[in-house]
């Protein structure tokens, strides 16, 4: 019974790391198209976004979804064997969130959850079949169907999500345009009315269709007079809207990526969120099951009433919600996820963080050779009438502030098509992912606006075919890991359950504290862009000299008196020196064109600058190595 104990203290451990790692993943599903959009300041959106995920923890009916998702059948497991597949679902499920948070990859929560059960329940299943001559047959224990119907979710939420984004950007910048501030005053009122109707939609449907103020009559009403509810609602947010423009000349697409942005976390909160803290209180129930049935033998009681559903207290729910507010707030991994589906979507040119790659390039090439065989169809005068339509915004000259990434237009598309998707998922108990549809709908609005341009459209495929694949990676890196952590805990016995949760434990906060000095280290090298950013360039090379002179002598050093340690350290960091300076000057480009250098007066001299540090810090490489292999031999 002592093991069992551990097990639980450990799974709330766990719990709590989960919640952390879940909104380093999952923040990108709604803060996406505010950030990107820069609807409103980083402070307020957070504080909207914070009031949205507490309400929605609040009013949430806290069901267990992962406990009735049935993908084993506890009734045929015993209680010891049920813990046991807990604890390597929730040790597996942590260090998949947390490595793709790392890498700045957003990925599926459910689908690493769900996969980590149906991997530790199989496992389970095989030594239950193995060594009990009493056992069920193998398909007594799992449901593959549930399995099976989320990957078959998986790939038509891709697919369609990418299709409709791009289809209803499409239709959007054909009406609006890229300078759409005049056409909004007489049809913006509709447009944002029909937004602000969908996304409300979505948040009775998905947000609070289980929730404690929805109750059975009013969601019973709302279904059974759903075009009454669509149209009364359509009306009154569209007078509102226009109302509000006519009197106080509120931005109305940013009441909309603001509105949109709080349904989508309420229904985060309120949905979601529960898979994080499911298994630790499904483990829990099985605990109270235990106990109130008077029973002693842990390895002979069946767990049966784990099937049933069971409401969570709500200062539990409250207490996770407001971890993950505080995650939030202070995660750098979080904003990591972010922007990299960020820079997928970008308008405009800037660094790519992605390379190029086979399949992308042919990709490109079917593309382009496509729109040239569509194109020769088109009669010319409707041919330039859509290029008006898609000519980027001029922004003045004089104008430094930093640009959005997209403009509202954009954003507002991807809150709606994401929320009717979702809504739409859920209304028809489709196993659709948050993560995969809002991802794919950005890119499938930005790949509408022609955002990726002839120079980019590779590298940003590669970043989309890099996160596609990581979703299918996660559910098989899941599934495995939770079986061999399945084995390593049965076999392992007391020993295996205390030092894998320590171990769990120990390798997040090492990730957390390694992730935090490298984003600080990567943002004392980068160059900031910025009004100041001739004086900030100085400054950086000015350091970089300072770092160089200082390197040398210690190479010197190091070399007359046959200090072998020291030069290995300075080689390092010379080598250090010597990529990140190739990595300026290979970004010249998209660097001078974001930051709005004049290249024929500063920009010169920053070229020259750059190419004169490159210079220096391959020369230290050429000194310093030759020195330590001196030195070690």
């Amino acid at each position: 019974m002592l093991s069992i104990q551990i097990i639980l203290v450990s799974l709330f451990v766990l719990a709590i790391l989960s919640l952390v790692a879940g909104v380093n993943n999952d923040a990108v599903n709604f803060l996406n198209p505010a950030i990107g959009s820069k609807a409103t300041s980083l402070k307020v959106l957070f504080v909207l976004v914070s009031l949205g995920i507490v309400f929605g923890a609040v009013f949430s009916n806290g069901m267990m979804e992962i406990a009735r998702k049935g993908i084993f059948n506890p009734e045929h497991f015993f209680f010891d064997e049920v813990m046991f597949i807990f604890l390597a679902v929730m040790i597996s499920s942590i260090f998949l969130f947390d490595s793709y948070a790392s890498l700045g990859l957003p990925t599926s929560t459910t689908v690493s959850l769900v996969f980590s059960l149906l991997g530790a329940a199989v496992s389970m299943a095989l030594i239950k079949v193995n060594t009990d001559p009493n056992a069920l047959g193998f398909s007594n224990y799992i449901n593959t169907n549930k399995a099976l119907a989320i990957i078959t979710g998986i790939l038509v939420s891709i697919v369609l999500a990418f299709f409709f984004g791009s289809l209803i950007q499409w239709i959007s910048r054909m009406l609006f345009s890229f300078n759409y501030e005049k056409r909004l005053k007489y049809f913006g009122a509709i447009f944002a009315g029909a937004a602000i109707t969908f996304i409300l939609y979505f948040m009775v449907i998905k947000g609070m269709k289980d929730s404690a103020i929805m109750s059975p009559e009013i969601l019973s009403f709302v279904q059974k007079n759903l075009l009454l509810v669509i149209a009364i609602s359509f009306v009154g947010a569209s007078l509102l809207l226009e109302l509000l423009y006519l009197l106080f000349k509120v931005n109305m697409l940013k009441v909309v990526v603001l509105v949109g942005t709080v349904s989508l976390a309420m229904a985060f909160a309120g949905n979601d969120m529960v898979n994080f803290i499911g298994v630790p209180l499904a483990g829990l129930s099985s605990y109270e099951i235990f106990s109130a049935s008077g029973a002693t033998n842990i390895e002979a009681f069946s767990m049966e009433g784990l099937a049933e559903p069971v409401k969570v207290q709500t200062f539990i729910l409250l207490a996770a919600g407001l971890i993950m507010v505080l995650s939030l707030w202070f995660s750098k991994k979080a904003q990591n996820v972010i922007k990299t589906s960020i820079d997928l979507s970008r308008q405009g040119e800037g660094q790519e963080r992605f390379g190029s790659s086979l399949m992308a390039r042919q990709i490109v090439r079917f593309v382009v050779n496509t729109s040239h065989s569509v194109n020769s169809w088109l009669p010319e005068r409707l041919k330039q009438k859509m290029a008006k339509q898609f000519e980027p915004k001029v922004y003045p000259k004089d104008d430094t502030s930093e640009r959005p990434a997209f403009d509202l237009l954009r954003g507002a598309v991807n809150l709606v098509v994401a929320s009717i998707l979702i809504a739409m998922g859920t209304y028809l108990k489709l196993p659709l992912s948050t993560t995969y549809v809002s991802f794919m709908v950005a890119m499938g609005t930005s790949f509408a606006d022609r955002a990726w341009g002839r120079e980019s459209a590779v590298y940003r495929i590669t970043g989309v075919l890099s996160v596609v694949g990581g979703w299918f990676l996660t559910a098989i890196v899941s599934f495995i890991l939770a079986a061999l952590l399945l084995l390593a805990i049965y076999y392992g016995g007391i020993v295996a359950i205390i030092v894998l949760p320590l171990l769990s434990v120990f390798l997040f906060l090492r990730s957390n504290l390694l992730h935090k000095k490298k984003a600080e280290k990567e943002h004392k090298e980068s160059l900031i862009i910025s009004n100041s950013f001739l004086e900030e360039s100085k400054l950086k090379v000015s350091e970089y000299i300072e770092e160089i002179n200082i390197l040398y002598d210690d190479s010197i050093d190091g070399l007359c008196n046959f200090k072998v340690k020291r030069l290995k350290k300075r080689l390092q960091r010379a080598e250090e020196l010597d990529k990140s300076s190739r990595q300026f000057k290979r970004n010249i480009y998209s660097t001078l064109s974001v930051s709005n250098i004049s290249f024929e007066h500063s920009g010169v001299y920053y070229v020259q600058m750059l190419d004169y540090l490159r210079e220096a810090t391959d020369d230290l490489v050429q000194i310093v190595e030759p020195a330590f292999e001196h030195v070690d031999n």
